[in-house]
């Protein structure tokens, strides 16, 4: 598989994610939400390994990484869920996109990786303000979606530092072997959230949220994970992080287009100051500057 098309890949499951998300819990209740899609996606996992013969390594290299893996999952994941009863599907991806600074930091205090730059540093503070802003409007929004944006970041930071500590252990493991591995350790954390917050099955399942669940559970937890992990393997960490300067945009015009949500101007000044930092933290002045031109 080329490098290119799953970094397209990946790019348009994470931007159709958020929406998912939120779908998915419709009359359904976010703990059994996210339990459903990660049993889906379990499933589908040891199909395709005993289908393709690939064998799981149980080295211990391997155990940690499916230990790192699977607990990083658990809390962005469950964090996640429970904001987007507060926050829109778009206001999701957003602030997703500041896990390129998130695990830049992190590489460099972990993986020894070269010092920050001016660059860096200065897209991390553009970064900060463009979240002020994102923070700004989830005032406007109600004391719900402040709690929501609050665990979100709290979710970015465990997905990114969950990221810096795979490429720490460096595990080789073929990367649906490390989707299996991830969800063995997660699923369990996931039924016991769930038992503890509800524990009943509902009533009934909407036709919406029975779709957005399998779609989750096929493509956001399989094929999402398994070219995330590929990825981890052949690139550096902070440019796999990078797939989130694109995303935020095409979640923000999703969910607006497609599920009616309202983004206020802070919401897109934020954005935009978030998404002109990570190009900063990226590129650089030069680079940007010169990229000007085409762009227009």
């Amino acid at each position: 598989m080329s490098l290119p098309l799953a970094f397209v890949s990946v790019i348009l499951i994470w931007s159709t994610t958020p929406l998912a998300i939120k779908w998915s819990a419709l009359g359904v209740g976010f703990s059994f939400a996210v339990f459903s899609r990660m049993a889906i996606g379990t499933l589908l996992c040891v199909v395709l390994l005993a289908a393709l013969r690939i064998r799981v390594p149980l080295h211990r290299k391997a155990r940690l990484a499916y230990l790192a893996s699977g607990l990083s999952l658990f809390g962005a994941m469950s964090l996640t869920y429970w904001s987007a009863q507060y926050v829109s599907s778009g206001l999701i991806s957003v602030l997703f996109g500041l896990s390129p600074l998130i695990t830049s930091l992190g590489a460099v205090l972990w993986l020894e990786e070269e010092a920050l730059s001016v660059n860096k540093i200065l897209g991390m503070v553009l970064g900060l303000a463009g979240l002020g802003l994102v923070f700004r409007g989830g005032l406007a929004l109600g004391p719900g979606a402040l709690a929501g944006i609050l665990a979100l970041v709290a979710a970015v930071a465990t997905q990114s530092l969950g990221l810096v500590w795979i490429k720490r252990i460096g595990d080789d493991s073929h990367p649906l072997a490390m989707t299996l591995g991830t969800l063995a350790v997660g699923l369990p954390l996931f039924f016991i959230a769930w038992w503890w917050a509800d524990g009943s099955f509902p009533a009934a399942l909407p036709q919406r949220a029975l779709i957005a669940t399998v779609y989750l559970g096929v493509f956001g937890s399989v094929l999402g994970f398994m070219l995330y992990f590929y990825m981890i393997k052949h690139m550096e960490a902070g440019h796999v992080a990078l797939i989130t300067l694109i995303t935020p945009v095409m979640a923000l015009l999703l969910g607006h287009g497609l599920n009616n949500e309202v983004v206020l101007p802070q919401v897109w000044a934020g954005t935009a100051l978030i998404l002109l930092g990570l190009g900063l933290h990226r590129w650089g002045f030069s680079a940007i500057s010169r990229q000007q031109p085409a762009d227009g």
